[in-house]
């Protein structure tokens, strides 16, 4: 089992930045991809930015060379550092990890809003 636990989301004017942070606890070793996802109200959840072992990174293309994902192996923590922030980033932020035998763990979300 893993657990996560997400925290840095909050309210922030266009143009601003975030970091968000995912602290993994439990059967860490069994993960092997982590990423971050989105939902918006009245839209579908989204891939936002992945990592995976061995720092492989893909990233949706609204958020390419603005957002940056990355992965403290010491900690167990992923962040996703979000710069030049716009309204259409504002959703719920979910923390996602993937084991070895592609087992889905989610965190609770955590909510960024970003005002115009």
């Amino acid at each position: 089992q893993v657990q996560l636990v997400e925290s840095g989301g909050g309210l922030v004017q266009a143009g601003g930045s975030l970091r968000l942070s995912c602290a993994a606890s439990g059967s860490t070793f069994s993960i092997a991809y982590m990423g971050w996802y989105r939902q918006a109200p009245g839209k579908q959840r989204e891939l936002v930015a992945a990592i995976i072992t061995g720092g492989n990174t893909n990233y949706a293309d609204s958020v390419k060379d603005r957002f940056t994902i990355s992965r403290d192996y010491a900690k167990g923590t992923v962040y996703l550092q979000m710069n030049s922030l716009k309204p259409e980033d504002t959703a719920v932020y979910y923390c996602n990890a993937r084991s070895l035998t592609q087992y889905n763990y989610w965190g609770q979300g955590t909510q960024v809003t970003v005002s115009s």
